[in-house]
């Protein structure tokens, strides 16, 4: 191919990739598929990748990220980020009108409303039309260049429609996970043993903060833009919101014009519950004076704009009885213990069931069956038991029936028991795995109780094949949770290994399957032993190793034959692992059930070497220092942290020694390491004093 025909096509291509993007973000409708999108993508960064003198600055290949950013500059703002005032009743709303009023000295106005997103506020500046920098509010002064990641979100665009937009300009927008992505983040995170994440917005923060935009890419962001500055932009913000609608941002269609505080109020009221069926968290809704001129007129006090408030609305929370709890059995054999409630409607949809997470949860909320218990979805989408409605407790007690309102779950855990009343029996979590009845195992620091009976336990045994077949594993479409469990029951399938094994005649006992979807299936299990071994590796189901990881071990240790061999203290070198993940990781490959399983995947065909190049080393500022990890962290997952350690020249550890250099302390880091290291000297940094270190400095 020559240059030109490349350009010609390259151009083609993107021409395409914008077409379906627009089609997607501002149409709300698509013409080919996810996979079809994806192969057009891929087109476009081969020919790049060929004639790299062609790749334009709104390259749409910039979508799917791969700049590894070792540190992220501040960025002063040309208009400062200032927050917003808060009010939550109407009485605090009308006062704020009447100052309005007031300081426009009589003459009319109106407002816009728009709903105030759970998300990150960002910065986007653009030059002759071209996204050119993406900052983050920071402290509303100046934020961090977060620009290489910016780029990976499809809703932005990197280079407007049209062709009337001023040379230079600022978009201000709410960059958001939605909530199916952060669901299916956590489902991910929870089917390889971690700990779910707390909240969409806080996700999202720690996710535009991420050094590997490919990551970032992953996590599928979404921005909305809500506001538009620059020289002479236009006279009203409705004007402005309708430009940037025109020049191809995503603005959410929720927003509207009201002629006075009451039509503010009634917009209020209205979206209460309709914002339950948005695609992503919300809080509020911010009010503004319409008009530019009259915004600079009423000006600012020292912390927030005198033209602008946010509403509040207040955390939806409900009382309903507590009938019951039972016990789901995960891949990884984490027992969850699940509220059964006396079904209430909250916050747009009818609530049956709650997470309690755990047994120190349950514990610490002191529950009782019979309680009435206030439930809450808020930022955390999945509905939770937040407390004991304490009240409706002592009504309950002065019932003659108290007996026959309470009773107490079986079997007793370690924990303290909590005693509420002495004529109340007590509540006592559950020893017993549910599914198998295998006495629980509970594992030092871990706040989740587990069944140790990996071979014998059904959820965990179909479990583990439902994550063996996933797309972000060995990609096997043609089968699903119903498929794998009429498998299962049948006695065809009791590992993934039993998958290659399978005949026509043995997929035909199946309900519903007949000559073509038999091939079909079989076909599918067949052209997965094509599946690249990073996939592979995180598809065998290791606890704690995610796809990230799994990839990561792959092309470090390059085949699953050195990862087995490994010793601690070499899979502790490996990007990405600390102590926990080389222990799962170590442990694994020394159980006989899992040798035979691998020995029986690499008979069947599967790949077990990587072809892949692990990234190079980024620096050595760090001097060979060694660093144990501990803690949660606002900039960065844990997992991040150990990779940029040893591409910048230091080691991960596994434990606290006098010989250890710096101790990486977060946020709930465990007392005994903290306790370890103020004995033994050893230096404890925080965040903040580690990205220091990054950039040279001595600590």
């Amino acid at each position: 191919m020559t240059p030109a025909q490349a350009l010609k096509e390259i151009q083609e291509l993107t021409s395409k990739i914008n077409y379906h993007n627009d089609l997607y973000y501002q149409k709300n409708t698509t013409e080919i598929s996810d996979q079809e999108f994806d192969l057009l993508l891929k087109k476009l960064e081969h020919l790049e990748k060929e004639f790299p003198e062609l790749k334009q600055p709104d390259s749409p290949s910039q979508r799917v990220g791969g700049t590894i950013t070792k540190e992220f500059a501040n960025v002063y703002h040309k208009y400062p980020m200032l927050s917003l005032g808060n009010t939550y009743s109407q009485e605090e709303l009308e006062d704020w009108d009447a100052r309005v009023a007031k300081g426009l000295e009589g003459d009319a106005y109106e407002y816009f409303c728009e709903l105030k997103f759970d998300g990150v506020s960002m910065s986007l500046t653009y030059e002759n039309g071209l996204l050119v920098r993406g900052v983050t509010r920071g402290d509303g002064v100046r934020g961090d260049d977060v620009t290489n990641n910016i780029r990976t979100i499809r809703s932005i665009p990197l280079k407007v429609k049209g062709t009337n937009a001023p040379a230079s300009f600022e978009v201000r927008g709410e960059v958001f996970l939605p909530k199916d992505v952060f669901l299916q983040l956590n489902k991910e995170r929870e089917d390889i043993g971690e700990e779910r994440y707390a909240n969409a917005r806080n996700t999202a923060s720690g996710t535009v903060k991420m050094q590997d935009s490919t990551e970032v890419a992953r996590r599928k962001l979404d921005c909305y833009a809500y506001s538009l500055l620059g020289e002479d932009v236009a006279d009203t913000h409705e004007e402005s919101i309708q430009k940037l609608e025109a020049w191809g941002f995503n603005v959410s269609p929720t927003y509207r014009k009201c002629k006075n505080i009451q039509e503010v109020i009634k917009y209020i009221t209205e979206w209460d519950t309709k914002r339950q069926d948005l695609p992503l968290e919300t809080d509020g809704v911010v009010i503004k004076v319409n008009s530019l001129e009259q915004q600079e007129r009423l000006g600012f006090t020292a912390k927030s704009p005198r033209w602008a408030i946010a509403y509040k609305y207040k955390a939806q929370s409900i009382s309903t009885r507590l009938n019951g709890v039972t016990y789901q059995v995960g891949r990884t054999g984490a027992v969850t213990p699940v509220a059964e409630l006396e079904p209430v409607f909250l916050a747009g949809t009818t609530v049956k069931r709650a997470s309690l997470h755990n047994a120190n949860e349950i514990a610490r909320l002191g529950l009782v069956i019979g309680d009435y218990v206030f439930v809450e979805k808020g930022g955390e989408i999945i509905p939770k038991v937040t407390g004991v409605d304490f009240e409706k407790r002592k009504q309950i007690q002065k019932s003659p029936s108290v007996s026959s309102d309470y009773h107490a779950m079986s079997f007793v855990t370690t924990l303290p028991i909590h005693q509420t009343n002495q004529s109340l029996e007590t509540f006592r979590y559950t020893d017993i795995c549910p599914e198998c009845n295998t006495k629980l195992v509970r594992y030092e620091g871990e706040a989740a109780h587990y069944c140790p009976n990996t071979r014998g336990c059904p959820p965990q045994i179909r479990g583990r094949i439902e994550h063996f077949i996933q797309r972000k594993a060995m990609d096997i479409n043609s089968l699903g949770e119903q498929t794998i469990k009429q498998l299962y029951e049948l006695g065809l399938v009791k590992s993934p290994a039993d998958l290659y094994s399978l005949t026509r005649e043995d997929v035909l006992r199946l309900e519903g399957f007949k000559d073509k979807s038999a091939k079909n299936l079989l076909d599918g299990i067949s052209k997965s032993k094509e599946t690249p071994f990073e996939s592979v590796l995180f598809a065998i189901g290791i606890r704690y190793v995610g796809k990230t990881v799994a990839e990561k071990l792959a092309r470090y240790f390059k085949s699953i034959d050195k990862i087995a061999e490994a010793s601690l203290e070499d899979l502790l070198k490996a990007p990405e692992v600390g102590e926990k993940i080389a222990q799962s990781v170590y442990q694994f490959f020394r159980n006989e059930e899992s040798q035979l399983e691998i020995s029986r995947l690499k008979a069947a065909g599967l790949q077990f070497e990587s072809t892949a190049k692990e990234p190079e080393k980024l620096s050595d500022v760090l001097g060979n220092k060694s660093f144990v990890i501990s803690g949660v962290f606002e900039r960065y997952e844990r997992e991040q942290l150990q990779e940029i350690i040893v591409q910048n020249g230091g080691r991960v550890v596994s434990s606290v020694s006098g010989k250890l250099d710096y101790l990486l302390a977060g946020d709930n880091m465990g007392p005994s390491k903290r306790e370890k290291a103020e004995k033994l000297g050893v230096k404890i940094i925080s965040e903040q004093d580690f990205e220091k270190l990054l950039t040279g400095h001595t600590l």
